[in-house]
């Protein structure tokens, strides 16, 4: 990996904990909006992952004037016509927290065989440069909601979703199992890999 001084980037999130989480996962030291004495209040719009995790970097890449990225993400069913995607967060309006979000959603489910209870989250990864077209990685974790959650771990829909590889919801695998199925993980795993190639003559140090 290219000296991570060089490569550093600024993350368009206000969690302080996600901010660790990539910077762990990354092995790249990540800049805070905070950080830089900035809030973010961007409206998400877009109609897709990419047109919103674009929206998020931009904004901060054009305020700060340095490199950045964001993600979106969220879980497409099938049998619900690809909802809730990109409204994941926001699925059945305000005043639902995660889990009211889980229990909708099983209900919606109701009825729906097992062949078709088939899903997937997804993750993209936009990359604002300064002067630069944006860049996106996206990632893919193919599974099938549970009629009942199950594990203690995870969050958001992790409970209900069940990976068909290790028999098991996203709540019952380890951080380390997840990292490796998850879709973020991979969303990550290909910004790294093009960060390693073309991040030393592409991104100039903060």
């Amino acid at each position: 990996m290219p000296d991570p001084v060089s490569l550093r980037l600024a993350l368009a999130t206000n969690n302080s904990h996600k901010v660790t989480e990539l910077s762990r996962l990354l092995h790249i030291p990540l800049v805070s909006p905070a950080s830089l004495g900035l809030r973010m209040d961007v409206e998400e719009t877009g109609v897709t992952f990419e047109a919103n995790a674009s929206l998020k970097s931009r904004w901060l890449c054009e305020v700060a004037g340095i490199p950045a990225i964001a993600d979106d993400s969220g879980i497409v069913v099938d049998a619900l016509n690809g909802e809730p995607g990109i409204y994941s967060a926001r699925y059945g309006g305000d005043g639902l927290d995660d889990r009211d979000r889980r229990l909708l959603l099983v209900k919606n489910m109701i009825g729906v065989p097992d062949a078709l209870r088939t899903a997937r989250f997804v993750c993209v990864i936009a990359l604002s440069i300064p002067g630069e077209p944006d860049l996106f990685f996206r990632g893919e974790a193919e599974g099938m909601i549970l009629s009942e959650e199950r594990g203690e771990g995870g969050f958001g829909y992790d409970p209900i979703f069940l990976d068909p590889e290790s028999g098991r919801s996203f709540a019952e695998l380890t951080a380390a199992e997840k990292d490796a199925r998850s879709h973020r993980g991979r969303a990550i795993r290909l910004l790294k890999q093009w960060l390693t190639a073309e991040g030393p003559g592409t991104l100039k140090e903060l």
